[in-house]
């Protein structure tokens, strides 16, 4: 049975407080597998030569929500796991994943998790990953996930990661390769507070032709913490390929933008935009002409900026 500490965590990065009945379900806590479920549809088999799992989709899926949440509630505790989807030819799934920290103690709790997808020809995938940390202890919440993506033929991703709050020190490393007609989409979402630090490398290579890639980076920076976003994304072939970064600063927070295109194909498209900078002053007046303080005025800027 999970605690209270247990289930806010999950509500957290997962809106679920629990085991979702009918549903794909595998559950890490404090470096060990919990509870585990698997569907007709989706196989879920815990990795044989090192911690992790492996998920399977059949294809031709249609409907399946697969849920692999990951918490830690222990100080002290290092935790590394492989996970490797794949998701069979024109199958449809979404998949729920994240990771939150509550550390009430005096050392450092970490989580790095190494995720591969094998995407499948016409496959659809929808993937979700939050990033949370808590407690009132002086230890260390330190998350570092690697996401590789591999994709077939007209296949499509939806890559949705965010970092809410609360992690102190984050390494996110993201690489891609897109076959013929495949379509990633890639969402960050960032929030960065006291001395945080953050830093985001996105490396996608558009080899198919008419590949696609959008990744769009919406942070915000308060207090002392610092933000690393360094795009490259590499036309091969006839593609497609935008990104886009947007900052907000906050107090002395530092973000750098550093982006890498390049055009290795003469039908090759890759643009990149970048705006990093304060709170419009406008925003501020108008919002406050309705009652709201400055601090709540800006709460509402930054909320609806995340969305």
């Amino acid at each position: 049975m999970l605690d209270n500490t247990e289930k806010q965590l999950l509500q957290q990065i997962a809106g679920i407080s629990g085991f979702q009945p009918g549903s794909a379900f595998n559950l890490r806590a404090n470096g060990s597998g919990v509870e585990r479920h698997s569907t007709p549809q989706v196989t879920i088999r815990q990795k044989s030569d090192k911690p992790g799992i492996d998920i399977f989709v059949a294809p031709h899926t249609e409907g399946e929500q697969v849920h692999i949440p990951v918490i830690i509630t222990e100080s002290g505790v290092n935790d590394l796991v492989y996970n490797d989807f794949y998701i069979g030819e024109g199958a449809q799934v979404e998949i729920i994943a994240g990771c939150g920290i509550h550390n009430d103690g005096c050392d450092t709790s970490q989580h790095d998790g190494i995720h591969t997808f094998h995407i499948g020809k016409q496959a659809h995938v929808v993937y979700t990953e939050k990033h949370y940390g808590e407690g009132n202890g002086e230890g260390g919440r330190i998350l570092n996930p690697t996401t590789n993506i591999y994709m077939e033929e007209g296949s499509y991703a939806q890559m949705d990661m965010s970092q809410i709050k609360g992690v102190d020190s984050t390494k996110r490393i993201t690489y891609a390769k897109l076959g013929k007609d495949a379509k990633l989409v890639i969402n960050e979402k960032l929030l960065t507070h006291g001395r945080q630090f953050a830093h985001s490398d996105v490396e996608v290579d558009l080899d198919g032709e008419n590949s696609a890639l959008q990744i769009v980076s919406r942070s915000v920076g308060k207090d002392d913490s610092v933000q690393v976003f360094h795009p490259i994304a590499r036309g091969n072939n006839a593609c497609r390929a935008h990104v886009q970064c947007d900052s907000i600063l906050m107090g002395n927070a530092k973000i750098s933008s550093i982006p890498e295109i390049a055009a290795n194909h003469v039908d090759a498209q890759v643009v990149h935009e970048a705006a990093i900078g304060k709170i419009n002053s406008d925003q501020l007046i108008k919002l406050q002409t309705f009652g709201l303080s400055e601090e709540e005025a800006e709460a509402v800027i930054v909320d609806g900026f995340l969305r």
